[in-house]
C-alpha cells in the first residue's frame, strides 16, 4: 500500500499525541477531547434545529393574521413540515453510514439555515394570499426535508466514534431539541413582541448558519487534519473509514426486534407530537387565565435533566453488570408507561396546579425514551445504525401530521380532553407491550 511521506520529527509527534490523548490507532473512535467536542457541537445544532422548526408554530397566528389565512391554511404550513421531514430519514441514515455524518449534517445545515433566514422575503414575494400560502407551504416542506437527515445522521456518527456511554452521550445531545424549543418560546417570542414575526427567523436562522460554519470550520477539519499526518498503514483510508458493508435487508426485516423498534418509536412521538402541538390549546381552554411562559416552559425544562439523568442511569447500570436488554427496555418502560399513567391522571385534576405538575411529569417521562428505543438502533446494528435509525424515525415522524391531526379530530368531535389523552395514553401502552415482548439490545445484523 503506498504510504504518505512525512519527516520522521512529524510522525514522531504523531504519534506521541496518539499516546497520551488514549486515540484508537485506527482513528475510529473519538478521544475523550474529541468526544466532549462533538457533543457540545452536536447539542448545539440539535437545538439549533428545533430552535428553527419551532418559529413557524410560535409566529402562526401573527403570520395567518397578516397573511389572511384561516385555520385550515395555518394548519396546512404547519403540518408542512413533518411531509418533507419524513422523507429523508432513511436517505440521512443510509448517506450517513456510507459517507460519514460529518459530510451530511454540515451540508444540510447550511440548506436549512438558509430557508430559515429567508423565509419571511419569500413570503413577500407572492402578490396575494394563496400565493403566499403556496409559497411557505413549500419552505416549510424544504426545511423538514433538510432537517430530516439530521438525527439519523448524528446516530451513525455516534454510532462509529463513540465506544462507550453512548446512552448518556446520545442523550446529552438528544437534550438539544428541548433547549432549542425553549429558546424559541423565550427568545423568539421576545423577538416576536418587540419587533414582529420576520425577526425571529432572521435571528435563529442567523445562528444556525454561525453554528454550521464553527462545525464546519473548526470541528470537523481539526478532526480530519488530526489523523492526516499518519502513515495510511497507521491511520485508515477513505475506503475503510467510510466504507461501509450493504445493509442486510431482508435479515433486518425479518427481526422482531426491528420492527418492536418501529413501533414503539412511532408510540412515543405520537403523545410527544401531540403535547407538543396541544399543550398551549389545553392550558388556554381550561385555565384562561394562566401564564403562557409558565405552562410553555415548565414542562420542557423539567424534560432536560430527565433526559441526561436516563443517559447516566442506563450507562450505570450496564457497567454494573445489567444486561443491555434489561436496561434499554426499562428506560422505556419508564417513558411510555410513566407518559400514559399522567396522562390518565390528568383527566381527573381539576387545579392548574395539578394539571401542569402531570403535564411536567409526563413529557419529562418522555425524556427516557432517548435511553432506551432511541439509543437502541446502535446495539442492534452497529455497523448500519445510521439506516436503521433513519427508518425507525421515519415512522415516528409519522404522527407529527397524522396523530396530531386525529387529536384534533377527536376534540372537534367529542369537545373532550380526556378522549384525546386516554387515546394518546392507550398507544403508548400498545408500543410498550410490543418493545417489552420483542425488543432487544443485542446485535441483529
Amino acid at each position: 500500500m503506498a504510504k504518505v511521506v512525512v519527516p520522521d520529527d512529524v510522525y514522531k509527534e504523531c504519534q506521541i499525541n496518539i499516546k497520551e490523548n488514549n486515540k484508537h490507532p485506527d482513528g475510529k473512535y473519538w478521544t475523550r477531547i474529541e468526544k466532549r467536542q462533538w457533543a457540545v457541537g452536536l447539542f448545539l445544532g440539535t437545538a439549533m434545529l428545533y430552535s428553527s422548526r419551532t418559529i413557524m408554530p410560535l409566529a402562526v397566528v401573527s403570520v395567518s393574521e397578516e397573511m389572511g389565512w384561516d385555520k385550515t391554511e395555518s394548519g396546512t404550513v404547519l403540518s408542512a413540515f413533518f411531509w418533507g421531514y419524513t422523507m429523508t430519514q432513511f436517505l440521512g441514515g443510509y448517506l450517513s453510514d456510507r459517507i460519514g455524518g460529518d459530510v451530511v449534517i454540515p451540508t444540510a445545515a447550511c440548506l436549512w439555515g438558509l430557508i430559515t433566514f429567508w423565509t419571511p422575503q419569500l413570503a413577500y414575494v407572492a402578490t396575494d394570499k394563496h400565493s403566499a400560502l403556496y409559497i411557505v407551504v413549500l419552505t416549510r416542506a424544504l426545511q423538514g426535508i433538510f432537517q430530516g437527515v439530521h438525527m439519523p445522521a448524528t446516530t451513525s456518527l455516534v454510532s462509529k466514534h463513540v465506544d462507550k456511554s453512548r446512552a448518556i452521550y446520545t442523550s446529552f445531545v438528544v437534550t438539544g431539541n428541548y433547549v432549542g424549543t425553549l429558546l424559541t418560546g423565550s427568545l423568539g417570542s421576545f423577538l416576536l413582541d418587540r419587533y414582529g414575526w420576520q425577526m425571529p427567523f432572521y435571528i435563529i436562522g442567523s445562528c444556525s448558519l454561525i453554528w454550521m460554519l464553527c462545525v464546519r470550520y473548526f470541528l470537523i477539519n481539526k478532526h480530519r487534519k488530526s489523523y492526516a499526518t499518519v502513515r495510511m498503514d497507521d491511520a485508515p483510508s477513505s475506503a475503510k473509514f467510510r466504507g461501509q458493508p450493504a445493509v442486510p435487508w431482508v435479515s433486518l426485516f425479518t427481526k422482531p426486534a426491528f420492527w418492536s423498534i418501529i413501533v414503539g418509536h412511532f408510540c412515543e412521538n405520537n403523545a410527544f407530537y401531540i403535547l407538543l402541538s396541544w399543550l398551549p390549546t389545553y392550558f388556554h381552554e381550561n385555565f384562561p387565565h394562566a401564564r403562557g411562559w409558565v405552562f410553555n416552559v415548565v414542562p420542557w425544562i423539567v424534560t432536560i435533566p430527565s433526559s441526561i439523568f436516563s443517559g447516566w442511569l442506563a450507562d450505570k447500570l450496564i457497567t454494573k453488570g445489567y444486561s443491555v436488554t434489561f436496561v434499554r427496555k426499562l428506560m422505556e418502560s419508564v417513558a411510555l408507561l410513566g407518559t400514559s399513567f399522567f396522562l390518565v391522571f390528568i383527566s381527573y385534576t381539576t387545579t392548574y396546579t395539578g394539571s401542569l405538575t402531570c403535564m411536567a411529569i409526563a413529557i419529562s417521562c418522555c425524556g427516557f425514551h432517548n435511553s432506551g428505543i432511541l439509543v437502541n438502533p446502535q446495539d442492534i446494528a452497529p455497523k448500519h445504525a445510521g439506516s436503521v435509525f433513519g427508518i425507525m424515525n421515519m415512522a415516528g415522524a409519522i404522527p407529527g401530521f397524522v396523530g396530531v391531526y386525529i387529536a384534533g379530530h377527536i376534540l372537534e368531535a367529542t369537545k373532550s380532553w380526556s378522549a384525546v389523552f386516554n387515546q394518546t395514553a392507550g398507544v403508548c401502552l400498545v408500543g410498550w407491550m410490543v418493545f417489552v415482548l420483542f425488543g432487544t439490545g443485542k446485535k441483529i445484523i
